[in-house]
């Protein structure tokens, strides 16, 4: 019976320096979370009998059991390295459309030859859907996606908005009224400025607005609005009115402000040489426009349209919103990192590759958005290291190595005591 006894002490250090060589063997992959061996005691009593006597039957490994404390955060140069600072899982897939989910928290990311975003195994990223404006659409994993980068040029957007603020100087004097404004004539106009648009194509236009005081005692200007067209054509000579004169006035007792606005400020074009879309519509807003005593001057100018786009990288915030970046300055939000979390981790099944299965034990999956409830934060450009304690792991192999050297002693002195039994005469 001690034989035995003895032989359960072997078998649990075995157990024991088997786990702290894995955690060891680990100590610098991405993700790892270490393993403690748990024992149990081992008493074998019969109904009938005493526990007052009873003599325990050795050790048993009751369980490996995974620690899941936060690793170590480790920056990279990567954008698609990915550390979850808190609690939750990266959702991976094994192919793009397995309804099978893995669980990891190693998030050395790159790209696949389709434009999946995947780690080194082929496993899929999952994101939430989310609306132009970033917000997610729907939070339920069965809903979420493979992220996929778009397509390398991005799709031109035609102007359909232009706010345009100016300071228009009170102490310039007021032009005949009856000469119409013509841009090859300076002497018809009192200032002028330039905004660029784009049309469907995403070709440049250049807009230009000639502003003409025609009335000092109402403070009265007129706006005309030309485009130069076609493209590179002489600024004045190709120059096209677009609509019709707008009015503007102004209150001296607000400051300069504007007393009132057109009542139609959009404006159409009819013709492009460039063979974009038309006719192409656009609201000119001139509010915020005044006239003080300062010189002319734009306070700010604003236009929607924007042109093709060459993909330049993406954008990971720490609520896990992946946005594509364009040359053209757009920011295309392409979803949101999914995180995962269960109401018991130790539960999960290792699967290998740094990766979790769902088991019961665990309980179900609560998919969620980074930042919110229990949900750690996502950190670009970083990876989240081995949790292992190197040193406590190389002091507990010296322990496990004194448990089966004390143990070995426990069966080399029961091999003594029998020796001395088969002797006896």
């Amino acid at each position: 019976m001690s034989f035995n006894t003895s032989l359960t002490g072997l078998n649990a250090a075995t157990a024991d320096l088997n786990v702290k060589s894995n955690n060891i063997a680990n100590v610098s992959t991405t993700g790892f979370k270490s393993s403690r061996a748990e024992f149990a005691d081992v008493y074998a009593v019969s109904a009938f009998g005493t526990s007052n006597t009873a003599i325990g039957s050795g050790v048993v490994l009751n369980n490996v059991n995974q620690q899941f404390k936060q690793g170590n955060l480790q920056f990279t140069d990567s954008a698609l390295d990915l550390g979850i600072s808190g609690q939750g899982f990266f959702a991976l897939a094994p192919s793009q459309t397995s309804g099978e989910i893995v669980y990891s928290r190693a998030g050395a990311f790159g790209i696949n030859a389709d434009g999946f975003v995947v780690n080194s195994s082929g496993q899929f990223l999952k994101i939430f859907p989310v609306n132009p404006d970033g917000t997610v659409s729907s939070t339920s994993i069965t809903s979420s996606t493979a992220l996929q980068l778009p397509a390398v040029t991005g799709t031109p957007n035609p102007t359909a908005n232009i706010t345009l603020s100016a300071n228009l100087t009170s102490t310039a004097p007021a032009l005949a009224d009856a000469v119409p404004i013509d841009p090859t004539n300076p002497t018809t106009f009192t200032n002028s400025t330039s905004v660029t648009m784009y049309d469907s194509l995403g070709n440049e236009h250049i807009l230009t607005m000639y502003y003409k005081k025609t009335d000092a005692a109402t403070n009265q200007w007129d706006v005309d609005v030309y485009i130069n067209e076609p493209l590179g054509a002489p600024p004045a000579a190709q120059q096209t009115q677009l609509g019709v004169t707008k009015t503007l006035d102004f209150d001296p007792s607000l400051g300069g402000a504007l007393s009132s606005v057109p009542s139609d400020q959009t404006y159409t074009i009819t013709t492009l040489a460039s063979g974009a879309a038309v006719p192409q519509v656009f609201n000119f807003d001139f509010l915020g426009t005044t006239q003080n005593s300062s010189a002319f001057a734009i306070n700010n100018i604003t236009q929607d349209g924007f042109s093709t786009g060459r993909l330049s990288g993406l954008d990971i915030s720490d609520q896990g919103i992946v946005r594509a970046t364009y040359t053209n300055g757009q920011a295309v939000p392409l979803g949101k990192i999914v995180l995962a979390s269960f109401a018991n981790v130790q539960g999960l099944r290792q699967i290998g590759n740094t990766s979790w299965a769902e088991t019961l034990d665990s309980g179900p999956v609560v998919a969620g958005e980074a930042g919110t409830g229990t949900f750690g934060l996502i950190q670009s450009g970083a990876l989240e290291e081995s949790n292992v304690d190197l040193t406590k792991e190389l002091v507990g192999l010296i322990t496990a190595q004194r448990n089966f050297q004390a143990n070995s002693k426990a069966i080399e002195t029961n091999n003594a005591i029998t020796q001395t039994i088969i002797n006896l005469r």
